[in-house]
């Protein structure tokens, strides 16, 4: 029986960069989004993939509704018969002050970045239970650790998700359910123009890379149970520049977002 995945977020970007990948190499794909006409398109581009390939069942769905997930996981494993992979990718950016901030714009990431992680997990779990484990890949950033002023809330969400995939992965041990987090740096998406927030400046010299990259990447951590993904040299360097020089870090934070 071919494996499952399913994919949050899979409309655009990384999600629909996966969502393609993983129905190339043969296994069968959950596409969620809210965007109805996007998921249709996805569908018909994995139709066209040279057979074999694995297909797309197209679930429109908002993952910070928790029973819309816990729906998309029964529509799974009715059409799909298990659930083998989960994708926690939807997620939204922001850029502005904490304090100035529109208040619906932070509790929008906040229920995305945050609620829409813990409702897929909680959803996906008990089907790669029934099956006899799994694997869930969590999409955080390389700012997960970043001082980060005007873009701190959406750090502090990846913080959270980083946090979340340490611990959940001695929770799921026993389950046979590997986890594995993604440290993404900038990657060439819809994300800088759907960013919530007044400031929406793009970084200018951060190299970008594409959500192809991406996608490689997630099999691989599929098919290998790596713990802990940075794609790129630079985005290790962001990382230890994180952690050797929080400061000097922060204040080109600054400049960047402000």
């Amino acid at each position: 029986m071919s494996p499952v995945a399913l994919i949050t977020g899979a409309s655009s970007g990384i999600g629909y960069a996966a969502a393609l990948a993983f129905a190339r190499q043969g296994t069968h794909v959950t596409a969620v989004a809210r965007r109805a006409q996007r998921l249709a398109e996805l569908e018909q581009a994995a139709a066209a993939l040279p057979a074999p390939h694995g297909s797309i069942l197209p679930v429109t769905a908002d993952v910070r509704v928790a029973a819309a997930m816990q729906q998309a996981v029964r529509q799974t494993v009715a059409h799909f018969g298990r659930l083998d992979v989960l994708v926690a990718n939807a997620g939204l950016g922001h850029r502005g002050s904490v304090v100035e901030a529109d208040w619906d714009d932070l509790e929008t990431l906040l229920q995305t970045n945050i609620n829409g992680v813990l409702h897929a997990v909680r959803a996906a779990v008990p089907a790669m239970r029934q099956t006899g484990g799994g694997h869930i890949i969590i999409i955080s950033s390389v700012s997960h650790n970043l001082v980060s002023p005007y873009a701190a809330v959406y750090a502090a969400s990846k913080a959270f998700v980083s946090s979340l995939a340490r611990s959940l992965r001695l929770e799921l041990e026993a389950d046979n359910i590997g986890v594995s987090e993604l440290l993404v740096g900038r990657t060439a998406t819809e994300f800088n123009e759907k960013r919530l927030g007044e400031g929406k400046r793009t970084g200018q010299g951060v190299p970008t890379m594409s959500a192809d990259r991406v996608a490689a990447a997630i099999l691989r951590a599929v098919g290998t149970n790596q713990k802990t993904v940075t794609l790129r040299f630079f985005d290790r360097l962001v990382i230890w520049g994180n952690i050797l020089a929080p400061q000097v870090m922060g204040q080109l934070a600054k400049r960047q977002y402000r």
